[in-house]
């Protein structure tokens, strides 16, 4: 952290909008039976791991958790998933990761996904900010913040902690 930094969401306010956004996608998905929570690697899928946690505690459904590889300097390269397609065919799936900036990132996972046929298709991010230059929205995110351009977003996941920083 910098001096120019200041946090934006603690611990626990990480922690509320996480079980928050749990009980949304709980609430999305009361008449299925599983729900995929497909994590962009990195923050995406710590971030992914903890609202399975939440969700495991609030409800019944059974999640299943899948890493999603992209690219994030080259997004054209081809993503792949640590799971087959038929394991997400025709289910509820939610892509998940940790910040929404200029939507890069998620219009392509989103790109991967509409190539299979899902029952329920929704992303969820911790901080969604208002910069983007793709036409993409989180269904359900933790905080929505207008910072400039020149600003950034940094979350730092440990095992204990998670701190979410303007840079």
């Amino acid at each position: 952290m910098t001096t120019s930094s200041s946090i934006i969401l603690n611990q626990l306010q990480i922690s509320q909008k996480i079980r928050r956004i749990a009980y949304q996608i709980y609430e999305t998905n009361t008449s299925e039976k599983e729900v995929v929570l497909a994590g962009i690697v990195g923050n995406g899928f710590i971030f992914a791991e903890k609202i399975e946690e939440s969700l495991k505690e609030i409800s019944s459904l059974k999640i299943i958790i899948c890493k999603v590889y992209i690219d994030k300097k080259n997004p054209l390269n081809p993503i792949t998933t640590s799971l087959d397609i038929k394991d997400y065919e025709n289910k509820s799936l939610v892509l998940v990761d940790d910040v929404l900036s200029s939507g890069t990132t998620l219009i392509y996972g989103i790109k991967h996904f509409l190539e299979v046929p899902l029952k329920k298709f929704k992303t969820a991010v911790l901080v969604n900010r208002n910069h983007k230059k793709y036409p993409v929205k989180a269904d359900f995110k933790g905080i929505s913040l207008s910072t400039s351009i020149k600003e950034h977003i940094h979350v730092e996941f440990s095992n204990k902690e998670a701190i979410a920083y303007l840079v």
